[in-house]
């Protein structure tokens, strides 16, 4: 009789381990919280939260750093590649100074392309600030992770003054390749 009493027993534990599991759904699911239904807006990238691109700033994006220079070395870089890096970096140059350099190095990527520099006399006195000055292009290769810009002064010599420089990716110069405007400043050399 008491194995009879055991199995009699163990099959009503069963059973009511069977019915508690079987009822725990619907318990589970009795007990979440309704939502509410939210707006798309607020899976959205908020306005206050998103900061625009300002494009007369310095690029970002694609370049890690960029910068400008008196002038530029090639130095033997971690991948065992030619890594250009700028030679007396400053925002100041004299009016003597035969080139402006801007370096730069870029980020990853997986195409070639140009990167185009457009100088315009911003604040210099006697020049049209709407009018290029000067221009370099240097294409970059699959491998490139550096590279420069050399901007050669106008008429041979540069006018003391505020200068900027458009900073253009892709295969040609148009308003959608627009990256970001370096500026620099020439000022008076002191035999001038």
């Amino acid at each position: 009789m008491a194995r009879g009493a055991r199995r009699s027993r163990q099959r009503a534990i069963a059973a009511v381990i069977v019915i508690t599991l079987s009822a725990l759904p619907e318990v589970l699911a009795a007990e979440l919280p309704i939502t509410k239904n939210s707006p798309i807006p607020d899976f959205q990238n908020r306005p206050q939260d998103v900061t625009p691109y300002d494009f007369d700033a310095p690029p970002q994006g694609l370049f890690r750093t960029i910068t400008t220079a008196e002038g530029f070395d090639e130095e033997l870089g971690f991948h065992r590649t030619h890594e250009i890096v700028p030679v007396k970096p400053t925002d100041r140059f004299r009016s003597d100074i035969p080139a402006v350099f801007i370096v730069f190095h870029l980020h990853q990527h997986y195409q070639g392309f140009q990167v185009f520099g457009r100088c315009f006399p911003e604040a210099v006195a006697g020049l049209d600030p709407t009018v290029v000055i000067g221009q370099d292009a240097m294409h970059i290769a699959l491998e490139d992770e550096s590279g420069y810009l050399k901007l050669s002064p106008p008429q041979d010599a540069w006018k003391p003054g505020r200068y900027k420089v458009e900073i253009h990716v892709g295969e040609q110069v148009n308003e959608m390749s627009l990256m970001g405007t370096m500026r620099f400043t020439i000022v008076a050399a002191s035999g001038d």
